[in-house]
């Protein structure tokens, strides 16, 4: 029987997503990509938004509290992007249900990926414990969530 394959962030993939443009690489998460054990996703591309982009925060609360509909996400000149970051889960959701797919591990401290800490919404710097949109999404589709700050496989 074929392992399900592990959802890991395109950005610690070595894809270069992330809202300024560059990538976070994970030697070890790069390797089970190139092996086909990973499949890299990043959800604000997938829900539309450009790389580079003006960076986000979630504003209210933290990622199930914007599924809620509850909070939302802003980007730092004071747009809502918050129908892009639940788009972006919605796919991430729906990709990890097709490839059967049973952990992910993802970018801390992202409005969409974080797993354990998210930005405030101030954009001072500052972290709130809190899940982001996608992590909170695929939690709540049963799908194990880890930051890549924990032991990798």
């Amino acid at each position: 029987m074929k392992k399900a394959p592990l959802l890991v962030s395109a950005c610690l993939a070595g894809q270069r997503c992330r809202y300024d443009g560059k990538e976070k690489g994970c030697p070890p998460l790069k390797d089970l990509v190139a092996r086909g054990a990973a499949v890299p996703f990043c959800p604000e591309v997938a829900g539309g938004l450009s790389t580079p982009r003006p960076p986000a925060e979630i504003q209210g609360g933290d990622g199930a509290d914007v599924l809620a509909g509850r909070a939302r996400v802003v980007n730092r000149e004071g747009k809502d992007v918050t129908a892009a970051y639940l788009a972006g889960a919605r796919a991430g959701v729906e990709l990890a249900r097709r490839l059967e797919v049973r952990q992910a591990v993802l970018k801390e401290r992202s409005p969409a990926c974080g797993v354990k800490v998210v930005h405030d919404g101030s954009f001072s710097g500052r972290l709130r414990p809190g899940r982001g949109v996608l992590a909170a999404a695929l939690a709540g589709a049963g799908i194990a969530v880890r930051s890549e700050e924990e032991k990798n496989p």
